[in-house]
């Protein structure tokens, strides 16, 4: 071979080698965000869970991908959407919205870690086997959502503490409520209150519900945590101003939108530990070593605005203690 045709070929095959070297490197991992609930409809939880992911060291197109999967409202779609998922494939599972998201990435595989954010005790939701030592593929962060109502009952007591009749709003179809109904009406009769259970799942059943509380002389009501009422969140609220019903709500989102108070856990805590834990099995972490993470922030917040409209005054006890006052 002449001299100028080696150099000529040895020149072209330098220039390959660059996309060569590029095509053998592997290729980002992806993330499979698994929702009950579109991920628009609460940005900030979104935004919390990639600044976890960023913290652990991954960031969105440049490290990592993430492919979004929303079942919005319909816990029907999930086992297709944890399908398409496992197809693409998914390196791990985030399932978020509850426990009906991780139920349905748990059932469809065993090899691919899951990490979820829970509203209630993920224990008794067959998710994991211990808190300490979740075991197995899956681990997450719990809300304690249904877990908290007894307290949601006596902060209802301090703000009404004349309303004798509680109304309680429940899924039918959300088991995770059955369980502390027990400890609700404990709490309830240390209060001096009783319980009416008023259950509704659909849009026309939670206006026939608003309708009857008066026929029914219930002084208030207490929205209890269920992922099925975030996408309602808007209609329950007008419902209870149309109604001029006091209520007190799961989560701080509903008081945004004009509910009157709202006590829960911090919702973008746990967000933000769900993408750090996505971080951490990124990078070479199991899921049975990583104990489920329980909240250690609540928030108390109050819609001034709303409690002027139902004319009511606010204790000054609950104004000191509120995380929040929307004015």
């Amino acid at each position: 071979m002449r001299r100028r045709e080696f150099i000529a070929l040895l020149g072209g095959a330098t220039a390959g080698w660059p996309l060569a070297a590029q095509a053998q490197q592997p290729a980002m991992p992806v993330i499979g965000y698994l929702s009950f609930t579109s991920p628009d409809e609460r940005p900030t939880l979104l935004a919390a869970f990639l600044q976890g992911l960023e913290q652990a060291g991954y960031v969105v197109g440049q490290n990592v991908a993430i492919e979004y999967r929303s079942a919005r409202g319909h816990d029907e779609r999930l086992p297709a959407l944890v399908a398409e998922l496992l197809m693409l494939p998914a390196t791990v599972i985030a399932a978020t919205g509850g426990e009906a998201s991780a139920r349905a990435a748990k059932s469809a595989t065993s090899q691919i870690p899951i990490v979820f954010t829970a509203g209630s005790d993920p224990v008794k939701a067959g998710l994991v086997a211990s808190l300490n030592r979740p075991g197995g593929n899956v681990t997450g962060a719990t809300v304690v959502g249904n877990e908290l109502d007894a307290k949601r009952l006596q902060l209802l007591h301090e703000f009404l503490p004349k309303a004798a009749t509680i109304g309680v709003l429940i899924d039918p179809k959300n088991s995770a409520v059955q369980p502390v109904l027990a400890d609700m009406n404990a709490a309830a009769d240390v209060n001096g209150q009783r319980l009416v259970i008023r259950e509704a799942s659909t849009e026309a059943e939670l206006e026939s519900v608003f309708v009857s509380l008066q026929a029914q002389h219930i002084d208030a009501l207490l929205v209890t945590t269920n992922p099925s009422y975030e996408g309602r969140r808007q209609q329950l609220v007008a419902l209870a101003e149309r109604y001029s019903v006091p209520v007190l709500y799961p989560w701080r989102e509903y008081s945004v939108v004009g509910g009157l108070i709202s006590f829960s856990a911090s919702f973008t805590d746990t967000y933000r530990q769900v993408g750090s834990y996505v971080g951490r099995i990124l990078k070479g972490a199991k899921p049975s070593d990583l104990p489920v993470v329980l909240p250690t922030k609540f928030e108390l917040v109050i819609n001034l605005r709303t409690a002027k409209a139902l004319g009511l005054s606010v204790p000054n006890t609950l104004l000191v203690s509120a995380d929040e006052v929307i004015e």
